[in-house]
């Protein structure tokens, strides 16, 4: 029988908590939100008492300076051998301030300054609690849909989703790093299509590219060694327990290299079986 969870949910105010917990309770999970970190102790021994059914709370900024007594509460429930998992929920600060524009939205953290100054405030104190955290998302590009589809990979319950949850995600180096990446593969090495003029306008989905960063003897032996490492790490991090692992593969622009190397390492886990999916984070930004 599957342990049942208790999952607590938090992280910067507008990367999408309330969405996550409408999806956990379309998963038949006990949900809870705004929850006074005070009270998740003797809320979890409350869970423990009703075996078999999985719960989901969110803490919250809302609830005032909360971060210092947030840290005591999960120190508190770890002494008392109290199993949790943490979701932590982030995005780039320029998205939490378009979201909370367009919201128009009073901030929980406005104290009469810049939206700015407010996520940068809140940033600044959840830092501590994010140390806690068994799992991070990045909402920055995802859709309402691929959130929701996410969270349905990570939390379902073993009997509809009995695999760990692999993604493996392409992104340009100069468009800043995933939040959410577990591995991160640099492949700035590769001869860059980038500087032959036919290959500039095209991408790694495209033939010709593809025929290029192949004819080079080290983008195969670095493939081989790759898929080598995930064919080790992967029953490594299952026995740990984890639910989902997010592979970034990086070029400079992300547009390429990074794009054709994500695609193999793709192919090469949906072959074994593996519950995989991809995504081009940065493909058709502009290329300069």
């Amino acid at each position: 029988m599957e342990k049942s969870k208790f999952l607590i949910i938090t992280g910067m105010s507008g990367a999408g908590k309330t969405q996550v917990l409408r999806t956990l309770e379309d998963l038949n999970y006990f949900c809870v939100d705004n929850l006074p970190p005070a009270l998740m102790p003797k809320f979890a021994e409350l869970c423990r008492q009703t075996p078999n059914r999985n719960t989901a709370l969110v803490v919250d900024a809302r609830g005032g300076m909360f971060f210092d007594e947030l840290v005591e509460v999960i120190e508190e429930m770890k002494a008392m051998g109290i199993e949790y998992e943490m979701l932590f929920l982030d995005a780039e600060d320029a998205i939490l301030i378009r979201r909370y524009k367009e919201t128009r939205r009073r901030h929980p953290m406005d104290q009469g300054d810049s939206l700015a100054n407010s996520v940068a405030l809140e940033r600044k104190y959840l830092s501590k609690v994010r140390g806690y955290a068994t799992d991070v998302i990045d909402t920055s590009t995802l859709t309402p849909a691929m959130l929701k589809e996410k969270i349905c990979q990570m939390y379902s319950s073993a009997a509809t989703s009995p695999k760990m949850s692999i993604v493996v995600q392409s992104f340009g180096f100069k468009h800043g790093l995933p939040l959410d990446s577990d591995m991160v593969i640099d492949v700035r090495f590769l001869p860059n299509p980038f500087y032959n003029e036919e290959l500039r306008p095209l991408t790694g989905n495209d033939e010709p590219v593809a025929e290029f960063i192949s004819s080079y003897p080290q983008s195969f032996e670095f493939i081989k060694k790759e898929c080598e490492l995930l064919d080790f790490l992967l029953p490594q991090y299952i026995a740990e327990g984890k639910s989902q692992l997010v592979i970034s593969v990086g070029c400079t622009g992300g547009q390429h290299r990074s794009v054709f190397i994500a695609n193999k390492i793709y192919g090469f886990l949906h072959m074994k079986g593996e519950n995989v999916h991809i995504s081009h984070r940065d493909l058709g930004k502009a290329v300069k």
